[in-house]
C-alpha cells in the first residue's frame, strides 16, 4: 500500500453533495483519531483517496463532513479511507448491523461471499439490498464462519430477528415449555440452554409484573413497565444464554 504524500495538490475544492443517509454505520470518532495519530490533514487524506485509490472528487470538505457525522463514505470511498489511514474498513465501521456492512468489516467482495456459501452473486446481492437471507442451513453456517458471525449476529442477518422476538414474548407472557422447539429452529443451541432462558425471561416477566402490582402501582404502571421489557425481549434473551452458556467459574 502507498501512503499518501504529504504535500497535496489539491483541485478547488467543491463542497460535498448532499447524499442519503448511509445505511452502514460510520464511526467518525475514529476516522478523525486515526487520521490525528498519523499526523495526517483532512487535505492529506482527501489527496491520498484522489491520487492513490481513484476517487478524483474527493476534497477536504467531504474527509471534514464525515468526520463531523454529517455525511458518510460510500462503501467505495470507505475502502479507499481506510487505506490512507492505515487501517481495516472495520475500525472506521460502527458495530455492523447487516449483511453488507459485516461484510465490508471483513474486507471481502460479493464475489467472495457468494462463492463461499453456494449462491449467485447477483442473488447474493439482492439479499444484501433487501436484507433478506434467503439459503439453507448449510448455507446460513458456511456464511456464518466466514463472516465471523456470532449467534445474535447470526439471527440478525439472516432475518430472524423479528420473529424470534415475537416467540419469546409470547414464551414471556404465557407457557413458556410450548416455544422451546419453535425458538430452536431459529437459535441453533443446545435444548438446555434455551429452556433455562426461556423459563428466566418468564420468571423475569411474571415477577415483575407481580412486584409492579404489589407496590400499588396499578395496571398501568403495570402494563407500561411489562411493556418495556417485551419491547427489548431478544437483547433480555441473549443475556440470559449467555448467563446460562457462560462456564461456571473455577
Amino acid at each position: 500500500m502507498r501512503r499518501p504524500s504529504a504535500r497535496p495538490n489539491r483541485p478547488s475544492p467543491s463542497p460535498p453533495t448532499q447524499t442519503a443517509p448511509a445505511t452502514r454505520p460510520f464511526n467518525a470518532p475514529a476516522a478523525r483519531r486515526l487520521r490525528a495519530a498519523l499526523g495526517m490533514t483532512p487535505e492529506h487524506v482527501a489527496h491520498g483517496m484522489r491520487v492513490s485509490y481513484g476517487h478524483p472528487h474527493i476534497t477536504p470538505d467531504h474527509v471534514m463532513a464525515w468526520e463531523r457525522g454529517a455525511a458518510a463514505p460510500t462503501d467505495s470511498e470507505l475502502t479507499a479511507l481506510a487505506g490512507v489511514l492505515w487501517c481495516s474498513p472495520a475500525e472506521l465501521i460502527g458495530t455492523p448491523r447487516t449483511l453488507r456492512e459485516h461484510r465490508i468489516a471483513r474486507c471481502l467482495a460479493p464475489e467472495d461471499v457468494a462463492r463461499a456459501v453456494g449462491h449467485e452473486v447477483h442473488a447474493y446481492l439482492r439479499m444484501e439490498e433487501t436484507d433478506g437471507w434467503r439459503g439453507t442451513e448449510r448455507q446460513a453456517t458456511a456464511l456464518a464462519d466466514l463472516l465471523g458471525l456470532g449467534l445474535p449476529d447470526f439471527v440478525t442477518v439472516t432475518g430472524r430477528d423479528a420473529r424470534l422476538g415475537d416467540l419469546l414474548r409470547s414464551a414471556a407472557t404465557t407457557r413458556w415449555q410450548a416455544y422451546v422447539r419453535p425458538v430452536a429452529k431459529l437459535v441453533p443451541l443446545d435444548r438446555r440452554f434455551l429452556e433455562r432462558a426461556l423459563r428466566s425471561l418468564h420468571e423475569d416477566y411474571q415477577g415483575h409484573m407481580a412486584t409492579t402490582l404489589s407496590w400499588g402501582g396499578g395496571s398501568g404502571d403495570a402494563g407500561g413497565a411489562g411493556q418495556d421489557f417485551l419491547d427489548r425481549i431478544v437483547e433480555h434473551f441473549w443475556t440470559k444464554l449467555q448467563e446460562h452458556t457462560d462456564p461456571e467459574p473455577g
